[in-house]
């Protein structure tokens, strides 16, 4: 159990670097790169809402799974 665990922190600890999160299209760069502010700011908005959905899911079904595993 413990190895699980000391695995688990060792993938979070991996993706939660700033270059594991600093990946982008080129054309989204530049795109942003030349807007002020206030677009920016909605462009970011939009991203996150259309990684609401999938995340949804994921976060779900990965609910549902742990809650099934743990009344066994």
């Amino acid at each position: 159990m413990k190895r699980l665990v000391a695995g688990y922190v060792l993938a979070v600890a991996s993706l939660a670097t700033s270059d594991a999160w600093a990946q982008g299209c080129s054309i989204c760069t530049k795109t942003a790169q030349n807007l002020d502010a206030k677009s920016a700011h909605g462009l970011n908005g939009g991203i996150i809402y259309l990684a609401f959905l999938p995340l949804g899911i994921i976060g779900t079904v990965t609910f549902l799974w742990w809650r099934g595993r743990r009344t066994v």
